[in-house]
């Protein structure tokens, strides 16, 4: 007896029934279930973020709260504060002392940013160009050891080669300049330039650094493109290399420009605000009124308004940016 085929039926009922999708492991479902995870996984997301968060809360979003609470009175630290409103903000525009310690702050922007920025890309055009020159890692090593020099330190060392028997003072007179020679950091027509001047020092190796990280990412093609076309070095750097560094110029200025709006340090050691008040920056105004005159509401608002300049500086230095390409 023939064996019993199943009918066309039948089969087609069977494979159907074989290839149908489980609902399990239909496309939606397994939307939904990655979705279903995802929202899952939240929670647990922000509990590893959690203790970060809780060490920011604590040691900079509660004393930014209290200062912005202090500026808002006037209270010497000691004795019950009394309510002066928007006055201590008003004196950061009227107050003749307070006006010049912001603009000492923008003088040494000049300094510590500018400066150190164009000598940078100058020895980033000029490394670029000299990659076999023997002894090129120990040149880029003692231009970036200023940056890991403690600022103390710095201070003090360019303390003693501006005093009146210092390093600078002695090169002078050896080459016959005895003229020119003074007490740096005590005239006032110097010292804010001098203390300029060791930021540009402390700042070129930190630029130098991006600059050149900067410049390996550019393709070689595109310079042997450029010998071809008839460029001279000039204009390989500015068709190429400058171009190509804006996101590091973007880095740099942000970097060089806060550090010169919150400087302290540099002016408490070697200066101290003096001669008068020529050198008075706003980081060094909020600490001496703070713990020295007794004006602690004065010092909070000068602290609130230095840093909603270092965010409007950082907001526009933003722009210049390049844009990632989608």
């Amino acid at each position: 007896m023939p064996d019993a085929q199943p009918s066309s039926g039948a089969g087609a009922a069977t494979a159907g029934s074989r290839r149908r999708p489980s609902p399990a492991s239909a496309p939606g479902a397994a939307a939904g279930g990655t979705g279903r995870r995802r929202r899952r996984s939240q929670p647990v997301a922000y509990l590893y973020v959690l203790p970060a968060f809780a060490v920011f809360a604590v040691f900079l979003g509660v004393p930014f709260l209290q200062t912005v609470q202090y500026s808002f009175f006037d209270w010497d630290g000691l004795s019950l504060a009394t309510w002066a409103g928007l006055d201590n903000y008003v004196a950061v525009f009227t107050d003749r002392q307070l006006r010049a310690a912001f603009g000492h702050a923008i003088v040494l922007m000049v300094f510590y940013s500018v400066l150190p920025i164009a000598v940078a890309l100058f020895l980033t055009a000029l490394i670029s160009r000299a990659n076999r020159l023997r002894g090129m890692s120990v040149y880029r090593t003692v231009l970036f050891l200023p940056q890991v020099i403690a600022s103390v330190v710095v201070a003090t060392i360019w303390v003693s080669i501006y005093s009146p028997d210092g390093l600078l003072n002695t090169a002078l007179r050896l080459v016959g300049l005895d003229s020119v020679t003074r007490v740096w950091l005590g005239d006032y027509s110097t010292a804010l330039v001098a203390i300029g001047f060791v930021g540009t020092w402390l700042n070129i190796g930190l630029c130098l650094v991006l600059f050149l990280s900067g410049f390996g990412n550019i393709v070689p093609a595109l310079f042997e493109a450029a010998r071809l076309d008839g460029a001279n070095a000039a204009g390989e750097f500015f068709a190429i290399t400058l171009p190509a560094l804006r996101g590091q110029i973007a880095a740099a200025l942000t970097l060089t420009m806060v550090s010169a709006l919150k400087t302290f340090d540099l002016v408490y050691i070697t200066t101290a605000g003096g001669p008068g008040n020529s050198t008075t920056v706003p980081a060094f105004e909020a600490y001496n009124r703070a713990f020295n005159t007794g004006q602690v509401g004065s010092a909070a608002a000068v602290a609130i308004c230095l840093t909603l300049v270092i965010m409007l500086v950082t907001a526009l230095i933003s722009r210049l940016q390049p844009k990632e390409s989608a």
